[in-house]
């Protein structure tokens, strides 16, 4: 019995004599570092070997499993979102180092910006093409919505952008055609290139009301001899515009400017208008359309017509088969936009062989040999070769008699 009495107090946790050597009555006394541990938030009991959690308590080992560490702060939660790598971040650390990703949603802490205003994780940016002139993500081929419109003001300029002329070819009449055109999606940059490297000096491209802002264009050419545009324009231009995803509909046009200059007299503007009026059945069936809302034949611009030939500019709006309002042109508005060569030679040339036509048509000609009868036009076209494109449309048309 004396023996036991004299034995060494140990730890109840670890077993090791307690400090002191206090007496064995308190059998549950604990040394000094078993005292200090923590017990477990989860189990309740001391933890040997303790593990830190968001609440600032402490888990024991084998509790653990039972929760999840947040991947910033190594912290255990009971709560969290998962991020891209699959682990778990605690919620206070989400606020502070973590934002969503637009396409997975999931929490990620480096995000790339996309055109749209979207932000995705390195995951999702397989999705995406990087802009070739800056940082953003695009679904776009080339350029992110930004790179892009400053691009597209390379070659397009505003509706308003007038510059001075610069005439091609031998007067006195010159012709200027405006060419309406769409574009799919974002074929409209690849097709401004090829328009703009086509036309060099001898045009360019413009935003049209019409059209609508980012979904096509509209070509404008310097003043040209008729001669001259249908050797020198740029024909094979328009086919590659087709390829590349231009297109018409009917919502363009083909406008024609011929030069006021170009005519003899207001005589001659009145007889080349009165001709022009009077075959509206066959300058419509050639033009591939009837528009009253851009290209109106009234009756009140016909009883005018003495009036503007003699220089009378307003009084019926621009929307007229022919606009007079420019004070340099007259403009024929009247055709259906098209990306085919003999259609838009077609054009050019009825307005070309019109005024020539006109030029010389006499008072005996009107009474005695039926002058301002399509079909007399159509056998003067005849016999003029150079507007074989018109003769050619005509024909396709059947309105060449």
């Amino acid at each position: 019995m004396p023996e036991l009495l004299d034995a060494p107090a140990l730890c109840s946790t670890c077993s090791p004599p307690l400090p002191d050597n206090p007496p064995p009555s308190e059998p549950a006394l604990q040394c000094p570092d078993c005292d200090e541990r923590a017990f477990c938030e989860d189990c309740g009991e001391q933890a040997t070997e303790t593990h830190e959690t968001v609440n600032d308590g402490v888990l024991c080992t084998a509790c653990t499993r039972r929760w999840s560490e947040c991947e910033y702060c190594a912290r255990y939660t009971t709560t969290g979102e998962a991020t891209v790598g699959g682990d778990i971040v605690c919620d206070t650390c989400h606020l502070d180092h973590y934002w969503r990703c637009s396409d997975c949603r999931l929490l990620s802490r480096y995000l790339r910006s996309v055109d749209s205003g979207d932000e995705v994780c390195r995951d999702c940016q397989s999705h995406y093409r990087e802009c070739s002139d800056c940082d953003y993500l695009t679904t776009s081929d080339d350029y992110c919505s930004s790179c892009y419109r400053d691009r597209r003001d390379d070659y397009i300029h505003d509706y308003s952008y007038k510059p001075d002329p610069y005439f091609h070819g031998q007067g006195p009449v010159f012709l200027g055609l405006e060419l309406e055109i769409k574009t799919l999606g974002r074929s409209l940059q690849a097709c401004a290139e090829i328009a703009a490297d086509h036309l060099g000096d001898l045009g360019y491209l413009k935003e049209d009301g019409s059209i609508g802002y980012g979904g096509g264009f509209e070509i404008v050419t310097h003043p040209m001899s008729y001669e001259w545009a249908i050797a020198e324009f740029p024909w094979n231009m328009l086919r590659e515009l087709r390829i590349r995803g231009a297109y018409v509909d009917d919502h363009v046009g083909i406008h024609v400017h011929v030069s006021r200059a170009g005519f003899d007299s207001p005589a001659h503007v009145y007889r080349w208008m009165k001709f022009f009026y009077r075959n509206e059945t066959q300058a419509v069936r050639l033009a591939r359309r009837r528009s009253d809302d851009w290209a109106s034949f009234t009756s009140e611009t016909r009883a005018d017509i003495a009036k503007f030939a003699k220089g009378e500019r307003f009084g019926h709006g621009r929307y007229q088969a022919i606009n007079v309002n420019p004070e340099d042109t007259f403009e024929v508005r009247i055709f259906a936009s098209s990306l085919h060569s003999q259609q838009v030679q077609a054009a050019l040339a009825f307005i070309a062989a019109s005024v020539e036509y006109t030029r010389t048509l006499t008072a005996g000609d009107v009474a005695r040999r039926r002058g301002w009868e399509w079909t007399v036009f159509v056998t003067w076209v005849r016999a003029h070769r150079i507007y074989l494109p018109l003769l050619a449309e005509m024909e396709t048309l059947q309105c060449a008699s």
